[in-house]
């Protein structure tokens, strides 16, 4: 199976999904604990969330993959991005309730973890710089959506329950600051939901690095909580009901974020 699918659109956005894959190759699957095939930390069902997207002209960047192969949202080195505060890694070793992911024995060594971020990470980074240049030469400037969600409680990172909407830019650093107004309007007016901004996700190693507002490509990442969408127990079932009462907020937000950038393009 291909790293990636992607479907190239007309507009300045790209939206990322990293941890969307499901896929397990069976290499790694038979070394693999019955938590990890469960695959419990995959952002659910983001695809059909975001089944407006061809609407609003935008190319779509999906991983294949499960993020147990690899995670498309750290660094290479595998630099923590939270300096002082526990993460998962590039091969992550556990799921987010601490459960092993390898069998005894059997978890990548260097050179696996090398051929990985050669199969997998660099393609999807490849294709993802290439299309932002491509949309930033064809418009004068280009947005990144970076799309993820995660259960509403996770203690191993944050206390109590997440809010709903969780942008990060980098602390402001990935956009421009009218973009992150505009798209946080947007989430704070919207009934029912909470918003966070630059709170406990501010960004992963996408958003941080492709962030580029002086160069006229601007970011953010939207971590969702899931329980605004989808059952957060196994078997994680899609909740239409939920979907179709948030889809309006999550159209108005990237809306609101081609506005802004279009505005921005304009007056300079």
């Amino acid at each position: 199976m291909d790293p990636l699918r992607f479907r190239p659109g007309r507009t300045p956005l790209l939206v990322s999904l990293p941890h969307a894959g499901t896929h397990l190759p069976e290499p790694f699957a038979a070394r693999m604990t019955r938590a990890a095939l469960r695959l419990p930390d995959t952002d659910w069902h983001l695809e059909a969330l975001y089944d407006f997207l061809d609407d609003l002209g935008a190319s779509v960047l999906v991983a294949t993959h499960s993020r147990y192969v690899i995670d498309l949202n750290r660094p290479p080195d595998d630099t923590n991005l939270y300096p002082g505060q526990d993460t998962t890694g590039l091969v992550p070793l556990d799921t987010f309730a601490c459960e092993p992911l390898y069998q005894s024995g059997a978890a990548p060594d260097p050179a696996d973890v090398a051929a990985r971020v050669a199969r997998f990470w660099r393609p999807y980074h490849d294709l993802l710089a290439a299309t932002l240049e491509r949309l930033r030469s064809e418009h004068g400037y280009a947005l990144l959506w970076d799309a993820h969600s995660i259960a509403s409680r996770v203690p191993r990172f944050f206390t109590g329950q997440l809010a709903d909407f969780n942008l990060g830019t980098a602390d402001g650093a990935a956009c421009a600051p009218a973009v992150q107004a505009a798209v946080a309007a947007v989430a704070q007016r919207a009934t029912g939901y909470s918003t966070a901004v630059n709170g406990r996700f501010k960004g992963g190693y996408i958003t941080r690095t492709y962030g580029r507002p002086a160069a006229g490509v601007h970011a953010v990442q939207l971590e969702l909580a899931q329980r605004t969408y989808m059952d957060e127990a196994p078997p994680y079932w899609f909740r239409h009901d939920l979907a179709r009462r948030l889809r309006p907020h999550l159209r108005a937000m990237l809306e609101a974020m081609g506005e802004a950038g279009r505005r921005l393009h304009v007056e300079q």
